[in-house]
């Protein structure tokens, strides 16, 4: 068997025997493209008998002698070419014959249907446009290795139609939300990607380097802070931002470095709009991909038609722990629960951590169906609004769905002293050894002591919904150039 480098090189070879006749493929700059596969297939009777031009790529060749039957994929699909040496001349026809699977080629011929009722252009004119130095996996079995479907995702896609089919729907997705949001007089902004201080969540940021001011700077995890002051601004009542967020955090099934989220901001509206914005959202573009909002995902039905279920934390921890920390008021006795029920204790532990450590443990996986866990405590809530009716608790919730969370949303924080006095615990949380605390950020203290009205604001992980509209179980599998350890 011939490996990988001896079939290069005999590839290598015919495009040089191509190029000293004055054949260079790679001379050719335009190819004019009257028609695709997809639309010869779907109106045949128009297009039966009726001239085309069409160009793709070689996907499997057969037969012998005077006649050949190529299979030709364009960006929307296959569509199969009928060759004759009568038609062709035998020149044409014999370097046709010495092409490989993976070359492109462009097309003119005649639309007709041959006997086995394929439809068909007959070759009259055939073009290399490019050589491929390289070769495809074998036809039947296409590309299986993850690792490589990865790494060379241009191959992945050349011979998965499914991995073309999720991204197009990826595409799909992302112009639904907007065109959500776009119709219900939101404004799209940009802001910065690169910041002084990395603030708006509680993660790790990635650190970089800025030369001329000497500062480091750090790739954003959350672009909160910023679309908040454009709220204060009044540039408009709602406003949001989509785009790719960095965290340099661990990477698992579900969480990539680089990945693609939106955070939406409006004035004079609460969580429960948020609420109701995030049902609306999501089955607006269930709906635009999949024609229904009940989703098959991985054998399980996912129905995401509004609205979801409601239900505090403190409550879901009392359902599966049998822990009811309404009738908990002090740190001491909140720690004492945590170590009987195995949690680690860490330094500066309040109540309010052990509550979201015995949901994180206990709760998230019961969490299948489209739900939102609301009123966090605040020590994990930094720009929230605390509840008014029992100030250690937030108005906030997190969306689940098949026990991932899939949205963040709060009453936004708009008291600045409070907000101060926030920032400066989380401080201490830094220095008692938490990477992930938030940075204090005294500009956008600043901003809100100018005045940000009483505001509602929302996160949804656009990959993570990604992944359940189009049933894929890797983060991978719907980012076209996923974060990859490099090769040796």
């Amino acid at each position: 068997m011939q490996n990988q480098g001896d079939l290069r090189q005999v590839r290598l070879d015919k495009f040089n025997e191509l190029k000293s006749v004055g054949r260079n493929p790679f001379e050719i700059s335009k190819y004019n493209v009257t028609n695709n596969s997809v639309e010869i297939k779907d109106r045949f009777e128009e297009f039966e008998g009726k001239k085309v031009s069409i160009a793709g790529r070689i996907m499997s060749k057969r037969g012998q002698g005077k006649v050949g039957f190529y299979d030709i994929q364009d960006t929307l699909g296959k569509i199969q070419m009928f060759a004759k040496k009568d038609n062709l001349g035998e020149e044409e026809y014999n370097y046709l014959k010495s092409y490989d699977i993976g070359d492109i080629i462009g097309v003119e011929g005649e639309v007709f249907k041959t006997k086995m009722g394929e439809i068909s252009v007959r070759a009259e004119k055939v073009v290399l446009l490019s050589k491929s130095l390289q070769t495809l996996p074998e036809k039947f079995h296409g590309l299986k290795d993850q690792e490589i479907r990865y790494r060379q995702r241009y191959v992945d896609l050349i011979v998965n139609p499914e991995t073309r089919d999720v991204f197009k729907k990826r595409s799909i997705i992302i112009k639904g939300i907007r065109e959500y949001l776009d119709d219900n007089g939101f404004l799209e902004v940009d802001t910065p990607t690169l910041s002084a201080i990395a603030g708006g969540a509680n993660a790790r940021p990635f650190i970089t380097h800025h030369n001329t001011l000497d500062i480091d700077m750090y790739m954003r995890i959350a672009n909160e802070l910023y679309l908040k002051r454009l709220i204060v601004g009044g540039l408009a009542d709602g406003v949001y931002e989509m785009g790719k967020m960095f965290r340099n955090e661990g990477m698992d099934a579900t969480h990539n470095p680089e990945y693609t989220a939106i955070e939406i901001y409006k004035a004079f509206a609460d969580y429960n709009d948020m609420m109701t914005l995030t049902e609306n959202i999501v089955a607006h573009v269930a709906m635009k991909s999949n024609g229904t909002t009940k989703v098959n995902y991985q054998g399980k039905m996912l129905d995401f038609t509004p609205p979801w279920r409601r239900i505090r934390m403190q409550d879901m921890v009392k359902e599966y722990t049998g822990v009811d920390f309404d009738l908990i008021n002090t740190d001491e006795e909140a720690i004492e629960v945590a170590k009987q029920k195995g949690i680690e204790i860490k330094p500066l532990m309040t109540r309010g951590h052990v509550i979201n450590a015995l949901f994180e443990e206990y709760c998230e996986e019961h969490l299948e169906q489209p739900t939102f866990v609301t009123h966090h405590p605040v020590e994990i809530s930094p720009l929230a609004k605390r509840n008014v009716a029992d100030p250690r608790l937030t108005d906030r919730f997190e969306a689940f769905a098949n026990t991932k969370e899939l949205a963040n949303a709060f009453s936004e924080l708009n008291d600045p002293i409070d907000q101060r006095e926030r920032f400066e615990a989380q401080l201490k949380q830094k220095e008692a050894g938490d990477d992930e605390a938030h940075m204090m950020d005294n500009d956008f203290v600043n901003a809100i002591e100018v005045g940000l009205p009483p505001t509602g604001g929302l996160g949804i992980g656009v990959d993570r919904l990604i992944m359940f509209l189009t049933n894929q179980t890797s983060i991978r599998d719907i980012i076209l150039f996923p974060t990859m350890k490099p090769l040796d």
